[in-house]
Formats: C-alpha cells, structure tokens, sequence
C-alpha cells in the first residue's frame, strides 16, 4: 500500500448557480461530484481539467478554505473537517498554497519580507531574529536577496514575484503545497525555471506536491501520477506515462491533442 499523506474520499461541492432570461432561477451546479484522491508522501500529483472543470474548488476544499457539502479530507490520516479551530490552525502550518497569479496574492502595502514571515508570526514561530534569519535563507534559496526583503511587490517581474510566493509557502516547512496553476501566468522561459526550482524544493524538503493546471505540456514536467477532471468528476487517473501514453478517456485524449506539436493518441 502505497503511503499517502493526503486523501480526499468521495468529496462533493455544489453551488447555486442565478438562471433563466433575468436570472430569477436558480441552478444547482456540482463543483465536485464524488471526487476522490490520493496524494503519495514525497510525490506530486497533477489534477488537469479545463476552466469550470472543478480542480480549484478542490484545491480550496482540500485546504479547508471552503466547506465541503460532503466527504471527508484526511492529513495525515486526520479528519481535517473535525478537528477544532485551534487544532486545524496548527495542522495548516503543513498545508500550503502557491497561488495562480503572483500579482494578485502578494500585498501591494507589504514589504517582501513581512510577506514571507507572516506565516512564521502568525503561528509564532521562532523569536523576531529567527523569524529573519528563517525569511532571508528561504528568500535566497528560491533565487532572491536579503536586500529584496525591503521591496514591495510592483518592484518584481512576474517570476520574482512567484519566486517571492514560493518562499511564502515554504518558510514554514510545511509536508503538502497546492500549487494552484503556478505557472499560467508567467512566460514560457519563465515557466521551465520555476517548475525545475519546484521540483529541486520538492528533493531538498521532502515535499507532497498537489498540482493543479489545465495544461497537460506542463504537468508531464513535474508529475508523478495525474488526475483528469471534467465537469466536477475524475474521469482518469494513472501515472504520467499510462496517461501520456494510454489515454483511456475521451476528454484525456482531447487534451492531450490540444497539446502544440502532439499527435492525437488513439486508444
């Protein structure tokens, strides 16, 4: 048996949905519908799907950020829904997201260094001179400098700005970061150093990778095993090399078709 540090079970999310002509209506839309994982201890699990498809809702689900109708999120083999505020605040210290878009997470009116040591304040980790020392290690360790944690955030590209998010999540040494589209935003050239920067954090930390993207060219770079999702439910799930390679799912193949320079896969 496999060792997994995170597991979601039969996960189910619906909204209201406004409907009909002057939107008086009202449709119910099942963001996840039975959804269930696994994610391996040390390994990365990509979860692909289109826009609409359901893979940010989990990701906010998982990290307890939204409630879940039904279902149940196991860290660790914790119930994550049962435990007490005080009690989930301490676990969360091991749950961490890097956001889709590294202009919109990061405070205009912070400096970078009280950004990456929020974490460490919050959960009261560390004296204020250890707190420092922790943010500048981790700013360089992700390719930044010490002088930048006097900076604001419009001061960064894009890929420092991301870098800069990366060290936010990693500070606290956490075991899982959902990394919710990490790369989307950022050029191509761009992409490629901050994947190979993840994936050398992943080796150093021993880190659990949830990935989440719509962009199967890019998963096939970092992921051990993927999830394909559509419209709220698991469709396929296998290693990258089964989904590459034996796409079994109608939407798989499609996916991997809309993939520039990639032949459509026949199963």
């Amino acid at each position: 048996m496999t060792d997994a540090i995170l597991v979601a079970n039969h996960l189910v999310k619906t909204y209201t949905q406004r409907s009909g002509k002057f939107g008086f209506g009202t449709t119910l839309v099942k963001a996840l519908d039975d959804v269930s994982i696994s994610l391996t201890t040390g390994k990365t699990l990509a979860v692909v799907g289109e826009s609409g498809s359901g893979k940010s809702t989990l990701a906010r689900c998982l990290l307890q950020l939204q409630p879940l109708d039904s279902g149940e999120v196991l860290f660790s083999g914790q119930d994550l829904a049962k435990l007490d505020s005080a009690t989930l605040r301490s676990v969360r210290k091991n749950l961490q997201m890097v956001f889709q878009d590294p202009f919109a997470s990061l405070n205009p009116r912070m400096r970078v260094g009280e950004i990456v040591g929020e974490g460490l304040l919050i959960h009261g980790l560390g004296s204020s001179a250890e707190q420092q020392q922790k943010v500048i290690a981790m700013l360089k360790r992700v390719g930044l400098t010490e002088a930048d944690m006097q900076k604001y955030p419009h001061e960064f590209s894009g890929g420092q700005r991301q870098r800069v998010g990366i060290a936010r999540a990693l500070v606290l040494r956490p075991k899982v970061v959902v990394c919710d589209e990490p790369v989307s935003a950022l050029d191509v050239s761009i992409q490629a150093q901050i994947l190979l920067l993840l994936k050398e954090l992943q080796a150093e930390m021993a880190l659990s990778y949830l990935f989440i993207s719509h962009d199967l060219r890019v998963v096939r770079h970092i992921a051990d095993d993927i999830v394909v999702m559509h419209h709220g439910k698991v469709v396929e799930h296998g290693s990258v090399e089964e989904i590459y390679q034996r796409p079994q799912h109608e939407y798989t193949r499609n996916l991997l078709a809309a993939i520039p320079g990639k032949k459509a896969v026949n199963a």
